[in-house]
């Protein structure tokens, strides 16, 4: 990648000159299981782990869930997630679904037992500029992220942007449409979030005159109207299930019909998805198809929230003022203690909520008071039965597992009223991993 050089002329405000950012990587070794001997050198992150295919460290293991792992770099520390694993992640013992971790640390996951230690330092790529389209930011995290929307900008594969609401998924995936070759053909978006069941199908297929009631014309969907160009599916882990496979039917054939119709229609256009949810747990609980996410997640990019980036909100603030038309000097506005404090707030809505408080300040003159995110209230103790406390660890644990077990079973089939599969949509839970706990605890 060229890197700017001192005397070119820049706009706005100069990032630092650094053409890459060091990352010390992974280094996982199954060292107990059906797949011991098994090793991972990692070039990237996140670091995932899991028996479906376009896992970075594919298993065999039929205890391991299809996505069970995801690893990454926090510091000198490891963060490990489960993202909703049928049989979870133990680590010394103790399930965990987020925990950091020392190098050298060993996972249990079904019954593999992994190994994560220090890897090999790399250069991450970094964007020379601290813009790209809409987006803005200086700190590496972002710079990384629009290094990779440039990047995925080149090809036409599809694109998974996974991030909290208010990061700024829609911008950018119009910066990744502005960037490829499809630049000036239509860029069409469906919020799937919005669209009651009924309707979804004919926002995305388009319906015939007739096809339902109301349906006095015929409507060309978004499939048809992003002929050519990028079709970006926001909030695409709310699709109904009932749906995916008719989305999943026309990515994969590049045709569809109608609703009410007969002519299959030809489309040619790129699909970028974006949702708040994480969809490898949806994967792993049945509730979203695993060939859909196939389909949807050939490129994932991960959006950092704004807490994450925070040395970010003086170029954002300044970015969200001039485009606004506010010329003059930016502290005139906003002091630099006020952005001091911009800068340590927590941002629950995130780009989206200083974009806002930066056009509070434009109509009125000053900046409001930030409120603090309410404080989280000390969860109930558990009374813990005196007997359980002078048993050996794992035994006591074992009694409370049960004991909880059998009454959250009771309770989920009093409210499915016995039926199986509902339980297990109600509790997110594999309905086979469910029947396996009815049948432990004599249930079914």
């Amino acid at each position: 990648m060229p890197v700017r050089m001192a005397d070119e002329p820049t706009q706005g405000t100069q990032p630092d000159r650094v053409a890459g950012l060091p990352l010390r990587t992974l280094f996982l070794e199954v060292i107990e299981g059906p797949d011991a001997g098994a090793t991972l050198r990692s070039t990237s992150e996140p670091v995932t782990v899991g028996t479906a295919e376009g896992n970075d460290l594919r298993l065999t293991d039929a205890s391991v869930s299809r996505y069970h792992l995801e690893l990454s770099r926090r510091g000198d520390r490891v963060l490990a997630v489960d993202p909703g694993s049928t049989n979870g992640t133990e680590v010394n013992g103790v399930l965990v679904e987020r925990a950091q971790l020392a190098a050298g640390a060993v996972l249990g996951l079904g019954r593999t037992r992994l190994r994560v230690s220090d890897g090999a330092t790399v250069s991450l790529e970094l964007h020379g500029e601290d813009a790209l389209g809409g987006l803005r930011g200086r700190t590496p995290v972002m710079r990384r992220l629009m290094a990779q929307v440039a990047k995925a900008a080149r090809s036409d594969a599809s694109a998974l942007l996974i991030g909290e609401s208010g990061t700024g998924k829609e911008l950018i995936a119009r910066a990744i449409h502005d960037q490829s070759a499809r630049a000036g053909k239509p860029f069409v978006t469906v919020d799937c979030g919005t669209l009651s069941p009924g309707l979804v199908a004919s926002e995305l297929f388009g319906h015939e005159r007739g096809a339902f009631t109301g349906a006095d014309r015929r409507h060309a969907g978004a499939f048809e109207r992003a002929h050519g160009g990028t079709l970006f599916l926001d909030e695409v882990g709310e699709l109904p299930p009932a749906l995916q496979p008719a989305l999943l039917g026309a990515l994969d054939r590049r045709r569809f019909r109608r609703v009410g119709g007969t002519e299959e229609i030809e489309v040619e256009l790129r699909v970028i998805s974006a949702t708040n949810r994480d969809l490898r747990a949806e994967v792993n609980s049945g509730a979203f198809r695993l060939d859909l996410y196939y389909r949807l997640a050939v490129v994932r990019l991960d959006v950092p929230p704004l807490r994450d980036r925070s040395d970010d909100v003086p170029v954002l603030v300044e970015h969200f003022l001039r485009e606004a038309g506010h010329d003059g000097p930016i502290d005139r506005l906003i002091s630099p203690r006020v952005m001091e404090g911009l800068q340590k707030h927590h941002w629950p809505g995130n780009v989206r909520e200083l974009r806002n408080l930066v056009e509070a300040v434009l109509a009125m003159g000053e900046a409001p008071k930030l409120e603090a995110p309410p404080a989280k209230e000390a969860p109930a103790p558990v009374p813990v039965p005196e007997s359980l406390l002078e048993l050996k660890y794992k035994d006591a644990r074992k009694q409370v597992l049960d004991a909880f077990e059998r009454r959250y079973l009771e309770a989920l089939l009093s409210r499915a009223k016995g039926n199986v599969s509902q339980a297990a949509r109600v509790s997110a839970m594999d309905r086979s991993h469910l029947i396996d706990l009815l049948s432990k605890h004599k249930l079914r």
